[in-house]
């Protein structure tokens, strides 16, 4: 009973808030800015590094940020489809939709490994290194992926290109953030090629491309 109460401390709020704000803001990302950098909304890679910078900036204990990250990630998704109902007056139905329902699984998934991570990478330990790691190597993943998608139908050599730039350079910076020093931006980076490796894995599994 106490643990549950001390897990819904700030999850109980903060979470559903921020998750309300990214869904909403993301559908408004996209309908606004322009590509390259309005592809970033469509990005699960993005919103699993949102998971990681709410718990890595929270002072939630390990459980409270798995579960935080979870609950954030799983709210934006119909708070998205709030938005697109009420700027461009998309069916309300989308909101408990299948495909709305198979993305808060998801959710679940990233938030649990992402939430996880953002609350190990506050911790001094030897796991650390490559929690510090996890939202370069999902940006990289994304990136990899997007290349492999050369040669397919409508995908432009140049809008590609341009739109894997802007991951590239959204992974360096998150490092740039996350981490303390250049000894140790340089350690996480090296640490992210191979979770790339493996976060292009499972995101080609998801069904991302």
């Amino acid at each position: 009973m106490v643990g549950a109460m001390k897990i819904s401390q700030g999850v109980g709020t903060t979470a559903p808030v921020a998750g309300f704000l990214l869904g909403f803001l993301d559908f408004v990302w996209i309908k606004y800015v322009p590509f390259p950098f309005g592809g970033l909304g469509n990005s699960i890679a993005v919103w699993a590094v949102a998971a990681f910078l709410l718990t890595f900036h929270s002072r939630w204990s390990l459980p409270r940020a798995t579960v935080g990250a979870v609950v954030f990630l799983v709210v934006a998704v119909p708070s998205y489809y709030v938005a697109a109902a009420l700027i461009q007056n998309d069916d309300w139905a989308n909101i408990y939709a299948p495909y709305s329902l198979l993305w808060m699984l998801l959710g679940v998934v990233a938030g649990a490994v992402f939430g996880a991570g953002g609350g190990i990478a506050r911790t001094p330990s030897r796991r650390r290194i490559p929690a510090l790691a996890l939202p370069a190597a999902v940006l990289l993943a994304e990136a990899v992926l997007q290349l492999f998608r050369l040669g397919d139908p409508g995908v432009v050599l140049s809008e590609t290109l341009g739109y894997v730039g802007v991951l590239v350079a959204a992974a360096v910076g998150v490092t740039l953030v996350v981490a303390p020093a250049w000894r140790v931006r340089a350690q996480v980076l090296a640490c992210a090629v191979p979770l790339t490796a493996a976060g292009g894995v499972l995101l080609f599994a998801s069904g991302f491309r």
